[in-house]
C-alpha cells in the first residue's frame, strides 16, 4: 500500500504555487511601470536605484546591493527611480515618474519645487485644534487629485478637543472621494487604521503642518523611533519643525514611508483639474452659467450665485474656490512665462557663443 504524503507538502491540497518572495528592488517600490523603461542594450551597465534622501551634498540612493550618493545636479526628488551610473554618477538617468507631487516654491522665486515622486497614497495630516483649516486641506486634496494619488485625511490629537465631530464633518464635506480617519497617533489603533494603504511595494507620504503628528505616525508604523518628534506650542497650537528634510523609510514588510517637514506655505500650480475635482459640485453648476467666462460674482445668469441665493451652496466655500482657482491660474501663468523666458535666454546665449566661435 502506498502512503499519501500530500498532507505534508506545502500547498499540496490547494495546488496553489508558493508565494514568491519580493526582490530587493520590489521591496523598495519597483514596479513593471519602471521596468518597461529599461533598454537591455542601452542601459546594460546602469543599476536601478531609488532616491531616499535629498541633501545639498547630493542624492542618497538605494538599490540591490547599492547605497550611494549622487552629487548635486541631477533633477530628481525623493521617491524617484534612477538608472545609476557607478562610473559617472552625475550622468545617471531619472526614469519617468508614475506620479509626481509639486508646488510653487515658497517665497518670491518663480519656480516649481518637487515634493515627492512615485507616491501611491498621501496621508494629509491635521490635528483637532486651532491648527485645523479647511482651506488648507482643500489645497492638499487638490494637489493629490492632480497627481493621481489617493488622498486620505488623517485627523490627529482628538484628545485635545471636547468634541471631534465638527472636525470630522468639515473634513468629510471636502470631497466624497476622500477617506477621513480620526486617530491618536500614540496608540496601536493608529497602525490598524492606516494599514490598508501601507501594503508591501506601496509608497505613502505624510503631508501637513508642523506638529500635527506626522513623525509620530511614521514611528507608530515602525513601532520604533525612526523620525524625530516634538510637542506643539500651547499658545497657538502650532508645531515646531522636527523633520528637517524629506526621507523615505522602509518598513520590514516592504512599504516605503515618506516623512516630510511641515509646510508653512502651499502655493499650487498646474492643478486646475485637481481643484475642479475637489469642487466638483461648483464646477458642474458653473456649466449652467449664461457666460462661459463667468466669474461667479455679479454676472447676470450665474447659476452658481443663484444656488448661493437659494442656500444650496455655502458662500464661504464658493469664496475659497474662487481664491484657490485665481491663485492657481496666476502661479501657472507666472511659471509658464518664466519657462518661456528661460528658453529665450538660453537661445540668446547659444547664439552669442556660436557667434564668438566664428569670430
Amino acid at each position: 500500500m502506498t502512503r499519501d504524503f500530500s498532507a505534508f507538502l506545502p500547498n499540496a491540497k490547494t495546488n496553489t504555487p508558493p508565494k514568491r518572495e519580493a526582490t530587493p528592488l520590489e521591496r523598495l517600490g519597483w514596479k513593471p511601470f519602471f521596468n518597461q523603461q529599461i533598454d537591455p542594450d542601452e542601459h546594460a551597465n546602469l543599476l536601478p536605484v531609488r532616491v531616499v534622501e535629498v541633501h545639498r551634498s547630493g542624492l542618497r540612493v538605494l538599490g540591490d546591493g547599492v547605497d550611494a550618493v549622487i552629487p548635486p545636479g541631477l533633477s530628481a526628488t525623493v521617491g524617484d527611480w534612477v538608472l545609476y551610473n557607478p562610473l559617472q554618477p552625475p550622468i545617471s538617468i531619472v526614469l519617468e515618474r508614475a506620479t509626481v507631487v509639486e508646488r510653487r516654491a515658497p517665497g518670491k522665486e518663480v519656480k516649481r519645487q518637487l515634493i515627492a515622486a512615485n507616491v501611491d497614497t498621501i496621508f494629509i495630516v491635521s490635528s483637532c485644534n486651532d491648527e485645523f483649516n479647511v482651506a488648507r486641506l482643500e489645497r492638499y486634496v487638490s494637489l493629490a487629485f492632480e497627481a493621481d494619488v489617493i488622498p486620505v485625511i488623517v485627523l490627529t490629537k482628538p484628545d485635545l478637543c471636547e468634541d471631534v465631530a465638527p472636525y470630522v464633518d468639515a473634513a468629510v464635506d471636502i470631497s466624497d472621494r476622500v477617506t477621513v480617519e480620526t486617530l491618536n497617533a500614540q496608540t496601536d489603533a493608529a497602525i490598524d487604521k492606516l494599514s490598508p494603504w501601507c501594503k508591501p511595494g506601496q509608497t505613502v507620504a505624510f503631508l501637513g503642518s508642523s506638529g500635527v503628528g506626522k513623525s509620530t505616525l511614521v514611528n507608530a508604523l515602525f513601532n520604533e523611533t525612526v523620525a524625530e518628534t516634538g510637542a506643539i506650542r500651547s499658545d497657538d497650537s502650532k508645531g515646531r519643525h522636527t523633520t528637517s528634510h524629506r526621507q523615505l523609510h522602509f518598513t520590514p514588510s516592504g512599504c516605503a514611508i515618506l516623512d516630510t517637514p511641515g509646510m508653512r506655505e502651499l502655493q499650487l500650480t498646474d492643478v486646475e483639474a485637481g481643484i475642479a475635482d475637489v469642487f466638483a459640485d461648483l464646477t458642474e453648476l458653473a456649466t449652467g452659467c449664461r457666460f462661459r467666462n463667468c466669474g461667479h460674482d455679479t454676472e447676470p445668469g450665474c447659476a452658481v450665485q443663484a444656488a448661493v441665493a437659494k442656500g444650496e451652496i455655502d458662500a464661504t466655500r464658493l469664496a475659497r474656490w474662487a481664491k484657490l482657482s485665481a491663485e492657481e491660474k496666476f502661479n501657472t501663468s507666472s511659471l509658464s512665462e518664466r519657462k518661456a523666458g528661460d528658453k529665450s535666454l538660453h537661445k540668446r546665449i547659444k547664439a552669442i557663443q556660436k557667434k564668438s566661435r566664428k569670430s
